[in-house]
């Protein structure tokens, strides 16, 4: 069995199976054979089991939260509203499965009619992080339920009791064994399964660079459609005439969100000289009243790493830019609560050559660097291999169009420190993955387009 350990106190809170190679692969076969019956259900029938697992998890999220806090570490506020935004997908995507249409095309030929229809892509796969462990399930799997495909779901080794949770709920609502399969055990055997399996015709990846990369060359052998959802090295650009305490909020909100564990979490905060020193002091005394603490209580604190190897990442990030000369404005330590814990932290006198700059953080560290010019910032926030998201702040509504084209980003969030809901696209560019979740073009990552073209219309002569 894996054991389930709680950030916060390092406690055994539960326990799920290791499954066998075997086992894994009786998984992929039930959701293989699943495919056909469940492409042909009706969308409204696809619709209603939907709602009703929206339903039935939507009156115990509070229960859903509790779980998520002891596994994840997160407070319990925060758990709640991933809950409520992760239940936005089951419900959209319960609309969406009647709404999948095609297209009539003037014809080419007297006799003939040109359709295009749109079709499930086949089983499908997906591999999700333990930094949201509800809402990255539900967006992958109610997109791809409601496209008429069936999914095999690999959750995290540290997270894995919110996803059995869910699988519970979601056979309590009616959908059935082998449209919706979850497995855990070795990462890499599953992993090999899923890509090797031709079978499996596309798979959905929230994780690391590095291993999308991997996943993507092994996907390649079989021409396996894929959705990735990969690093990130978000810009946070604050102009001198932008709505200062909106922006203060903004990025304190954004930063400390599941403690900056993140992968849209804002990793570079530039600000222009005009307010640098102001803006530094303001997060400052923003940041050093929130407390940290474990997650299970009804106010925001900042909790702890979910575990130690990402906590040793951020003290050698934050020691590696101390020597290299950053200055520590506020905490740099582990904090007195020991264990995972670590103290919120803002980093100035920055330069783009640290290692800090050039590396996704994942952890309650503000790095804060000074800008003159917009030509500048620019340049700075798309020298990265990155693309996920960016943040800007400005009233001036021309730069804000400059921005919004020249940026190098999936997403470009203009004076608002939030990014997601279920009708929006969510995605990257570059290194940081392609395909988009969430929204009417997330369903389309789960169809194939086909065109038919039915002849011989004509009339026969008596």
């Amino acid at each position: 069995m894996i054991k389930v350990f709680n950030p916060a106190d390092g406690t055994v809170v539960g326990e799920a199976p290791e499954m066998t190679l075997g086992e894994v692969k009786a998984a992929v076969d039930r959701t293989c054979a699943a495919f056909p019956v469940w492409s042909r259900t009706l969308a409204k029938e696809r619709s209603d089991l939907l709602r009703r697992w929206f339903e039935l998890v939507r009156d115990d999220k509070r229960m859903f939260a509790e779980i998520m806090v002891k596994e994840n570490g997160k407070c319990l506020s925060e758990a709640v509203g991933e809950i409520d935004y992760g239940l936005g997908f089951v419900e959209w995507y319960a609309e969406e499965a009647k709404r999948v249409y095609g297209d009539t095309i003037p014809t080419h030929a007297s006799n003939a009619v040109v359709l295009v229809v749109k079709e499930p892509v086949g089983p499908t796969a997906a591999i999700t992080p333990w930094n949201f462990p509800f809402m990255m399930i539900t967006r992958k799997i109610a997109t791809a339920l409601a496209a008429g495909c069936t999914m095999i779901i690999k959750p995290s080794e540290e997270t894995p009791l919110t996803a059995y949770k869910l699988l519970e709920y979601a056979r309590r609502a009616g959908i059935p064994e082998g449209v919706f399969e979850m497995v855990t055990g070795n990462p890499r055997e599953i992993g090999e399964v899923f890509t090797s399996d031709s079978r499996i015709r596309k798979i959905s990846f929230t994780g690391s660079t590095a291993v999308g990369k991997l996943l993507a060359a092994a996907c390649g052998k079989d021409l396996k459609k894929m959705t990735l959802e990969l690093g990130g090295n978000a810009p946070f650009i604050v102009f001198d005439d932008a709505e200062f305490d909106n922006a203060v909020a903004g990025i304190v909100s954004a930063k400390l969100r599941n403690s900056g564990q993140v992968c849209i979490s804002p990793n570079r905060i530039y600000v222009q000289s005009g307010i640098h020193d102001r803006f530094v002091t303001a997060v400052k005394e923003k940041v050093a009243e929130i407390r940290v603490d474990q997650g299970l209580q009804e106010q925001f604190v900042v909790g702890p790493m979910v575990n130690k190897a990402g906590y040793d990442k951020v003290v050698e990030l934050v020691e590696g830019a101390r020597r290299s000369g950053a200055k520590v404005v506020l905490g740099g330590k582990a904090h007195e609560k020991g264990g995972l814990f670590y103290e919120p932290t803002i980093l100035t006198e920055l330069d783009d050559g640290m290692r800090v700059a050039r590396t996704e953080i994942f952890g309650p560290v503000f790095s804060i660097y000074r800008f003159e010019t917009e030509e500048e910032v620019l340049k700075r926030a798309n020298s990265t291999e990155y693309g996920l998201v960016a943040y800007a702040y400005t009233r001036a509504l021309g730069r804000a169009f400059r921005l919004s084209r020249e940026i190098e980003a999936g997403m470009v969030i203009l004076n608002s420190g939030s990014v997601g809901t279920a009708s929006v696209p969510f995605g990257g560019v570059k290194h940081s993955g392609y395909g988009r979740e969430g929204s009417y073009y997330g369903i389309e990552e789960y169809l194939e387009v086909k065109y038919v073209l039915m002849s011989g219309l004509g009339r026969e002569e008596p």
